[in-house]
This record gives C-alpha cells, structure tokens and sequence, in this order.
C-alpha cells in the first residue's frame, strides 16, 4: 500500500473516531467496524460494541426475520400484506400507499430496501407479527439466535426510539448472517432503484453505482444517531463489510466507507486476527444522542438522500458545518485526534468526491398480486387521489366564501350597533329631546283641521245648508219642476250627447238652473 494511501487512511480513521460530546465526561467515539465476511475476522474496529441508535439499518433486522419465515415455509414472498391506518400514518420516508392497499412481500422487501419506506416496513411488521409489538419480539428472540448481543428492537422502521439500539458488531453480524443464509436474496440488498408507476427512487446507498465493486447494503438516518451505513464490497472474489455510524452527513458518511474498503482490500487478517464472538464488551451504557450536534436548528435538515447528498457541491454552509464539527471535537478530544478532525474536516475532505453514479436499472415493483391487477390499483388509487384533492379545493373555496359573507355579517351588525350606541348617547346627553314620531297621514292632517268627520257626505242636506246674511231668500213651490225627458227621435235615436251626459250631473244642472230662475223671479 501506497504512502498515500496509507495517510490517508490513518487520516480517515482519526475522523471516523469522531469524538463526540460537550466535554471529557460525556465524550463518546463514533463506532466503526471493517470485518472480512468469509471468515468474520476482524481487519479495523473502534468502539465496536458501544450502544447506538440504528435508524434505518433497522430494516435489514426486519427483512432477515421475513426471509426466516419465508425459508421456515410460514409463508411465501407472493403474501399478500395490507396497509393499516397506523401504517399509513407513518411519518417519512414512505410511499404514501392509502389505507387498504395491497402489496407482496417481495416487493415489500424491495420497498424497504431502496425507498427506505417507513410505512411499509410497519406493514410488513403488522402483518407477519400480528402487531408491531409481536414483530419486534420476533426480532429480538432472532437476534439472539443468530448471535447479536447489544440489540434492542421495538419496531420495524427504524423510527426514533429511546428504548431502540444495536451496535457496530451486531450489525456486522446480521451483515454476515443475511449473507450466509439467504444467498438467493444477495441481489435484494443491491438494487439500484424500484420503478413504481411513473415514478423512479433511487437507492438511498450512495456508495451503489460509485465505488466499484459496492453490492450493498442499507442505510439509515436519525438526528439522535447521526448518519450510519452497513455496505458491503467484493474485488477479486473477496467480500468486505463496512460499518460506519454517527456521521454528520450522508456525504462523510459514504467517503469515510469507501476510505475503510480501500485499507480492507489492502490487508490480510492472519491467523491471530480478533473474530466479531472476541470483540470486548462495551462499558458505555446506553447510547450518546447526537441531535443537538446533527440537526443544528440554525441549519437546514440533514436527509440520507444518498445521491443529492453526494454530489452536493461542498460551498459555504458544507464549510461552516465542518468547522463546527471540528470545534466539537476539539472541545473533547485529545489535541492529536483534534487537530487530525479538523485537517480531514477542511479542504482535504471538501474537495474530495466519488464518481457519479451509473446509469440506474430500476426494478419494477407494484400493489396488488401482479403489475396487470397493480396497474389498474393504481389508476383506481390515482382516480381517488384526484376526486378527493377536487372536495378538498371546493371545501376551501366555500370555506372562502363563508368567511366573507361571515366578515360582511359581522360588520353589518357592527355599524347598527355603532348607530344605535350613538343615538342612546344623544338621548343621554339631552333628556328634553323627545324621539322622533311618524308624521300622520297628509288626509288625516287635513280633515283634522277642516274638523269635518270622516264619514260627512259632499254635499250637505238642504236644511242643513247655511243661509248668507243680504241674499234673497227663495220662495217656497216657486222652484219648477224639472223638464220632462226628451222623446227619443224618429228612427229610436237619441241624442248622443245626451246619452253620454250622467244623470247626476243633468240633474244637478237643470236644478241649479231653475234656482236661478226662482232667484230671478223673487
């Protein structure tokens, strides 16, 4: 091995030992562990059995309990397993399938393992366990079978847990044992990328298509426990497998593990080499947690998206975050291992990037027992997803419009009570003031004044009539008596005029006439 080669990784060690903490008392070692898979011999290893939060490297302890059902004949990889509401109500990364909804193991297992969905793995729990309490018994009593001794599992996802942590060494274990016992499985654990309707998802491995000879395995990320990896590689038919945890991006985490594959590939554990059964117990009690460190509030929140996470250009917020670390460490550290943190942590780690990923060759994965019943699942599930965001916008809309009309309500209601409020302050002000009272009737005024009754004729009787004072009094029997009626002509007719003239007013005309005839007369 190069000089070079051999100070970088001397380097690279120093960083992965990564002493965290805020002072000599609390100060904790990032575990790393490089063992050779055939003869599970150790070639590097450092805090190896110190407790840790897994994350998502959890699901490799779920898909090695359902690979043993599947080998002990409890079930196959076409079982059909359901999402429940709890399943569905998992937080992120997830699919996002809808309550119901149906899927095979097998595409289950190949969810999990490039997705990373949370809410699969809980089905997967579900379903084969009866519950997830009685899944996560199944994983414990299979841990210890199969030899891991730090382990505590409560769930199937991975998903924050305080009561939940493994070890460096468990995992390398489990590493060994999918391996060993599942060989017609290998493939599952170095998909590149699922393929699910129109949408394609990378592997969240970013050292898969970027490190030549990488064929898996999972990784996972929490605040609590930082970034953490289980990837094997194989070069001349030799098998390496990697673990590396707490980091504090997905980027360190996989240069870090292709650092620690080019010194495996570089050695030859001899006969004396320490074996995973030999490795110390650790006097660390119970695990460090990293969130105040890993997810700084004043910086945006880290994601284990492997592929955007590697090929980030390392600017200004990839520099502030590496100085902070490397003041971390020196706050806890020794000045040597300090001063090695802060070299890796500046421009010499920066500057350094895999190569781009190849070309990914999605695997196809769907709902339902086959892609024809899956397919028309999905434009059912798709259909649904489309009518219920078209209510939920009409909702909205009349939610608006309510508002409004609620708003204009209110202010209606508003300005009366400022009216009446501003009239009873008037009134208050000037007790003399009597309230205003609505006019009567222009008739009724009138006939008021006149002080005639409503019921009085036009015309008066005759003995009721007022005499005047000087005028010439009418002598009794000398008014005349109307003229007797017109004969009607020759031929029927009559006149038309007289026809059309009212009786009433005739009457009253030949009358006034022979008053003033008498009046003549007298």
């Amino acid at each position: 091995m190069s000089n070079g080669l051999l100070r970088r990784l001397v380097v690279g060690l120093a960083v992965a030992a990564g002493l965290l903490g805020a002072g000599p008392a609390s100060a904790v070692t990032a575990p790393i562990l490089v063992i050779d898979v055939d003869s599970g011999k150790v070639i590097y290893g450092q805090a190896a059995t110190d407790p840790w939060f897994p994350a998502s490297i959890t699901k490799l302890m779920t898909a090695y309990v359902a690979l043993d059902l599947v080998r002990q004949g409890k079930l196959s990889l076409d079982t059909l397993l359901t999402i429940s509401p709890a399943a569905a109500a998992e937080p992120p990364s997830k699919m996002g399938f809808r309550p119901g909804t149906k899927l095979t193991l097998d595409n289950a297992l190949k969810i999990i393992m490039v997705k990373s969905a949370n809410d699969v793995a809980w089905a997967i729990g579900e379903n084969l366990g009866g519950s997830v309490e009685g899944f996560a018994q199944m994983m414990n009593e299979t841990a210890q079978r199969i030899g891991m001794r730090e382990s505590r599992w409560t769930n199937p996802n991975g998903l924050p847990d305080a009561r939940q942590w493994t070890s460096a060494r468990d995992m390398a274990v489990l590493g060994r044992a999918l391996i060993r016992d599942f060989p017609e499985s290998r493939a599952l654990f170095s998909i590149s990328a699922i393929q699910f309707g129109r949408s394609v998802m990378a592997n969240h491995n970013g050292l898969l298509g970027r490190y030549a000879g990488a064929d898996g395995m999972k990784t996972g990320f929490i605040c609590s426990g930082g970034f953490n990896v289980v990837a094997t590689a194989t070069r001349n038919g030799r098998r390496i497998l990697t673990v590396v945890m707490g980091q504090p991006s997905a980027r360190e985490r996989d240069l870090k593990a292709a650092d620690l594959f080019d010194y495996g590939f570089g050695q030859s554990p001899g006969w004396g080499a320490q074996t995973l059964d030999a490795l110390p117990t650790s006097g660390v009690s119970e695990p460090p947690d990293l969130r105040p460190y890993i997810c700084d509030r004043k910086k945006p929140m880290p994601v284990d998206e492997g592929q955007g996470a590697i090929t980030a250009s390392a600017g200004a917020a990839g520099a502030s975050a590496d100085n902070a670390n490397a003041q971390l460490m020196a706050a806890a550290a020794p000045p040597s291992a300090a001063l090695a943190f802060a070299t890796m942590n500046s421009a010499a780690l920066r500057n350094r990037a895999l190569p781009p990923r190849a070309p990914l060759q999605p695997i196809l994965v769907w709902i339902g027992r086959d892609p024809a019943e899956g397919a028309i699942a999905l434009n059912e599930q798709e259909e649904a997803e489309k009518a219920e965001k078209a209510a939920k916008v009409a909702e909205a809309r009349k939610a608006k419009l309510d508002a409004v009309a609620a708003k204009r309500e209110a202010a209606q209601a508003a300005r009366q009570a400022k009216g009446a409020a501003a009239g009873s302050a008037k009134t208050a002000a000037n007790p003399a003031t009597k309230p205003a009272t609505k006019p009567e009737p222009k008739k009724a005024l009138a006939r008021g004044k006149a002080g005639v009754p409503a019921t009085a004729s036009a015309y008066a009787p005759a003995d009721s009539t007022p005499v005047l004072e000087g005028a010439p009094k009418l002598k009794v029997g000398t008014v005349k008596k109307p003229a007797a009626k017109v004969a009607p002509k020759a031929g029927g007719k009559t006149d038309a005029k007289a026809e059309r003239k009212p009786a009433g007013a005739a009457a009253k005309a030949k009358a006034t006439k022979s008053a003033g005839k008498a009046q003549a007369d007298e």
